[in-house]
């Protein structure tokens, strides 16, 4: 229980105006009217009501207190985190030179009478290639299994002399028309204008097609392709001419009929029993392909919610020790390499200055110095007068007349720049060629500026640590502390000395899950998995405040894939569709590492998984008249049920429970 803080002078606006009714006989004997009606009532109450206000005001003082004290410790208020996504710029057509879109280009949201534009800034150099297709085949099926690998004349193709089967006569699955490229065409939007054949491709529905475009990755056997998304494909299935466009993933080089390339690949994929509901059938001829031409039509790279300032001048040094200066723009994003201040002396090559926590440990040789991002205040190192009169310097002092600029900084963030999709469309940086921009994703990871009742509630488990990582709670704390906007859950196991034979002794596990865009939902592979750089910066940061003899391994918790296949029977009347939404809802907030488990919190690390406790899960949903019965499979992982039905699934320490696909069936 936390000390309580006794108010300074408790007395209420009520307390003050009867302590005051009871002085009148003594001070005034005449007066006898106390009623609220009198006039000299009323100038009690009045001045009552200002002396409250003062009472007020006179209780703030430990707060006051408990901030001046947390600014001794050096706790400072956080700054706010950037929202990104992925930001499309098309081309107004295909170039032949590449086309550079620079770092720091600037999209915005549209702005208008009530609302100011949103800006997002690219992080880095993007350029638009022009693609070099070096070769062209396709991977024939045999009816016995076998497979071959048939190599087409490119300069034939291009030019429309030759055309080729795309497929096997009879189309089987996994049949694929490869085309290999000698540079790398990662996150660009490739165009494939194909002229096929209306003769080939028969036996598919046009808006449908049964294939699917992929990249090759040039990762292990499992992630080696991975598939692209599909802008438009006006050749109906490759049944007449038209033009694909594809958004490609990041790739990498696969060797395929061992020529080491830079792979695209159109796919006959397998047709699921939901597909072939919706209408989608198998080929039962090739389709045939005439002539092909592949072309850049545009690109994707990464834009965070902020704007830069270059070269601010803050003004001139007195010479003083302890300077304070104000950049003009706040709050301020973290600072960046190349984002730092610079003192110039007029004769003398510019000198870049360091931005440090705090002047505890400089020397007064250091050219260092402080900065709040939140009001965007910069300060020096002051100059203290010790117990023998000497005059320490805590950092170095800028000549006089000296002039300060800050060579780059950032500013913005917060959750406005959580934008929707597609409400980033205007360029603001202009470029020649770009025809349009959009952000097809969500922005996400915006955090507002941290507010003085967070910094208070930080400050004890702030204390606790102390920057160092000892306990297991040492470890959760500091990594939110690292990333506080790319981490949602957070877990450290330190093995007991008894398992000390088949663990590394001093080895910690802090297993990590990402924050997503919509944790209550269907979770996939790709969101529960963190980023390499967000690993990479967290490494870093705990191994500076680890034991020295402490291993440490950042990853993501064990998940245990789980399907759930329900059998009920819907109250008369009821819509089905409603009923089995609210059902899959159920189930994917419940078995969910972020919002699952008993209290909602995420299911608990290393509990197991029983049936009742998805009986449990689905007992009050409207409109079921009864369940028949609960099928609980383990699944493949972001896919279907596998195996037997369990009643129990076994979870790891390490591990926490995740929704696979799930099923209703009506009965």
């Amino acid at each position: 229980m936390s000390l309580p803080a006794p108010k300074l002078d408790d007395r209420t606006f009520q307390d003050i105006v009867d302590e005051a009714k009871k002085r009148i006989p003594h001070y005034c004997k005449e007066w006898t009217d106390h009623n609220v009606s009198d006039p000299g009532i009323t100038l009690i109450e009045m001045f009552a009501w200002m002396t409250e206000i003062i009472l007020y005001r006179m209780n703030q003082v430990p707060d006051l207190h408990y901030a001046k004290f947390m600014d001794m410790l050096g706790i400072k208020l956080k700054e706010p985190e950037p929202a990104t996504c992925p930001v499309t710029f098309w081309l107004s057509a295909p170039q032949n030179i590449p086309l550079l879109i620079p770092a720091g280009t600037e999209v915005a949201s549209t702005q208008t009478e009530t609302e100011q534009a949103i800006v997002f800034t690219t992080l880095e150099n993007f350029t638009v290639t022009v693609p070099k297709l070096a070769e062209s085949l396709s991977r024939i099926s045999s009816r016995d299994g076998s497979r071959r690998y048939d190599e087409h004349n490119l300069r034939r193709l291009e030019a429309g002399f030759e055309g080729v089967e795309v497929f096997s006569r009879l189309p089987m699955e996994n049949d694929a028309l490869y085309f290999g490229f000698e540079n790398d065409l990662s996150h660009h939007i490739v165009g494939f204008d194909l002229d096929c054949d209306p003769a080939g491709g028969a036996g598919i529905d046009p808006s449908l097609p049964p294939y699917v475009w992929e990249a090759s990755t040039g990762g292990s056997d499992v992630l080696r392709w991975y598939p692209c998304e599909i802008e438009s494909d006006t050749t109906k299935g490759m049944n007449s001419p038209g033009r694909i466009l594809l958004h490609v993933p990041k790739m990498g080089k696969y060797r395929v009929n061992n020529k080491d390339r830079f792979w695209l690949r159109v796919r006959v994929k397998e047709i699921s029993a939901a597909e072939a509901q919706d209408g989608m059938t198998p080929y039962q001829v090739s389709p045939r392909v005439r002539q092909i031409h592949v072309s850049a039509w545009g690109g994707t790279t990464e834009a965070v919610h902020a704007q830069q300032v270059h070269k601010e001048f803050l003004g001139r040094s007195d010479g003083s020790a302890g300077q304070r200066l104000f950049l003009q723009m706040t709050p301020l994003l973290r600072r960046q390499p190349g984002e730092h201040l610079v003192v110039q002396v007029e004769g003398e090559k510019p000198q870049p200055w360091q931005e440090v926590e705090n002047f505890a440990e400089t020397k007064p040789a250091d050219k260092v110095y402080t900065l709040d991002s939140v009001s965007g205040e910069l300060r020096f190192g002051p100059a203290v007068r010790q117990q023998d009169g000497a005059i320490k310097l805590y950092g170095a002092i800028p000549p006089r007349n000296a002039n300060f600029v800050f060579e780059r900084y950032r500013f913005g963030g917060g959750q406005e720049g959580n934008v929707q999709a597609n409400h980033l469309n205007t360029l603001k940086t202009s470029i020649p060629y770009i025809d349009r921009v959009e952000n097809r994703k969500p922005a996400f990871g915006g955090l507002d500026a941290e507010t003085l009742e967070s910094a208070k509630m930080r400050a004890p488990a702030l204390l606790q640590s102390r920057e160092r990582a000892v306990t297991e709670e040492d470890f959760e704390f500091l990594a939110r502390e690292a990333l506080p906007a790319s981490i949602s859950r957070v877990k450290c196991i330190q093995p007991r000395p008894s398992e000390v034979g088949r663990i590394v002794p001093g080895q910690i596990y802090v297993l990590v899950i990402p924050r997503v865009l919509y944790p209550p939902g269907y979770l996939s592979p790709e969101e529960l998995r963190p980023r390499d750089e967000d690993v990479a910066k967290l490494q870093t940061y705990l191994d500076e405040r680890r034991l020295l003899t402490a291993r440490l391994s950042i990853q993501a918790p064990a998940y245990h894939w789980v399907a759930v296949k329900v059998m009920l029977r819907a109250s008369p009347g009821a819509n089905q569709t409603t009923v089995e939404t609210e059902l899959l809802n159920r189930l994917y907030r419940f078995l969910n590492p972020l919002t699952g488990g008993p209290d909602g919190k995420g299911w608990p690390f290393g509990r197991d998984l029983y049936i009742s406790d998805v009986y449990q899960c689905l007992q009050g949903t409207p409109d079921v008249q009864f369940v028949r019965g609960v099928e609980m499979y383990a699944a493949a992982e972001g896919g279907g049920p596998q195996g037997a039905a369990l009643e129990t699934i076994n979870v790891v320490a390490h591990g926490a429970i995740v929704s696979g696909v799930h099923q209703v069936q009506f009965v």
